[in-house]
Formats: structure tokens, sequence, C-alpha cells
């Protein structure tokens, strides 16, 4: 059982961006989707998460067509977005942009009885706050005063705060020192050990292959090359493009 897209063809009015793309990711596997600027990463996420509507392929969840689903319904099917950029609310409260993301679980129709029985008693925000405990200290600072890496922490938090099965998480590293982009996957490894799958757009190519078990290249719209991340790192042409070694 995976969450899988097939022979995606996606793009913008008559513009095509992806043509074609198969990747699947299992329960608690993290997988890489590296690939040069303008290549159609996002898109990629976007067509997966009902924000761009394929034209063609099929988007799958343990065999149920989520093609043709809203938005709404992706989401309550288990599969969260932690865009690029973060896209919190600036004005209000990490509290409250934390609550937002466990609010839209609870009105997209995920019962906190299922959820508690996929990851425990405690609750959302008790998991959130474990994940990430510097955002403990920060629970009533506005998230528009936040670093950036801890807006990167709170963006992942609301997308936890549904307990999603599948996390798509979108150029982690924007913007942000070494050390904390390392801080930050260390956490999804834990997230991606307690079960749930990752999918990784990164431009850091080194750091997703480093922590992925499992890699895809995208460039212009097409899938390149895939394997394990190890294999995929050692490639040539990988380490040449987006490696700086030969």
């Amino acid at each position: 059982m995976a969450f899988a897209l097939s022979q995606i063809h996606a793009g913008y009015g008559r513009v095509p961006v992806l043509h074609g793309v198969d990747l699947a990711v299992d329960p608690g596997q993290m997988v890489a989707l590296i690939g040069p600027n303008g290549a159609g990463k996002s898109t990629v996420l976007r067509a997966a998460t009902g924000m761009v509507r394929p034209t063609r392929g099929t988007v799958r969840l343990d065999e149920v067509d989520l093609t043709a689903s809203s938005i709404e319904d992706i989401a309550r099917a288990g599969i969260a977005h932690v865009p690029e950029g973060r896209r919190l609310f600036p004005g209000l409260t990490v509290r409250d942009n934390l609550r937002l993301g466990g609010l839209r679980a609870r009105v997209h129709g995920r019962s906190a009885s299922s959820r508690r029985e996929a990851f425990g008693p405690n609750s959302e925000l008790d998991q959130v706050l474990t994940l990430f405990p510097r955002l403990a200290e920060r629970l009533n600072q506005l998230a528009g005063s936040l670093s950036g890496g801890e807006q990167q922490m709170c963006a992942i938090g609301r997308a936890m705060m549904s307990r999603p099965r599948y996390l798509l998480v979108d150029e982690l590293s924007l913007g942000l020192a070494p050390s904390l982009v390392d801080e930050l996957l260390a956490r999804l490894v834990q997230v991606a050990a307690a079960g749930t799958g990752i999918l990784l757009v990164e431009q850091d190519a080194g750091a997703a292959l480093e922590v992925c078990g499992y890699a895809y290249v995208l460039e212009n719209g097409s899938i390149t090359l895939h394997g394990p991340a190890a294999e995929v790192m050692e490639n040539p042409a990988v380490r040449s493009a987006y490696l700086g070694t030969i």
C-alpha cells in the first residue's frame, strides 16, 4: 500500500509542466524529489494534493483513486502539504497557527478517535511540541516574529496537527542555515520512523539524499532517474549537476 502518482500530466492553463510523472511513497518511507529550479517539483506536490488538477494520469492512496478529489477530500484521506515559503498566518500566534492544522483535520472529518488509535493517547499539540520543543517556548508569540527556522518548525507542526499518513514537504531548507536544516531533517526522520510516509522536495540534493531511502530526479517535468538514494547519489550525472562533485 502506498501513495502513488502514475503518469501524471499537469500544468497551468495551456502551459504543460509535468509529462508522465510516476512516483510512489510507502508508509514510513522518506523519498526525495530533486531537480533544478523550474523542473516542476512544486507542481508535483500541487498535483498530488489537488491544488493543480492533472490533465492525465492518476493519484492513488491504497488503491483509492484521488485524482478527481477536492483538496479537502485529499486532506481527509491523510495527505498533508507543507508548502514552499511556509505560508503561516503572521498575525496569529504560534498556538493559533498550530490549532488551525488540527481544526482542518476535524472539519475534514478525521475523527479524534481514529487519530488516537494510530498515534496514541496524547493530544496533537503535545505530539508537535514533543517533536519541536522550541515551539513550546513560542506558543504565545506571533508567527511572523519567529526566526526562519522556527517558522519552518511551525509550518511542519501545523501539518502534523492533522496526524497525516503522508507528509509532503516543499523546499525545507529554503533560506535556512545548514545547522537548522540538519535539525529539521532529523525531526522528519523521527516522523517517518513513527510510520508517516514523507515526500521531500528539496533544492539541497545532498542533504535530501543523505536522509531519504529512495529518490527521484525530475528534469523538464519528467522523471529522468530514480532508485535507492545511495545509488542516485553515486550517479555521475547527479554528482556533477546537484552535488558539485564528479
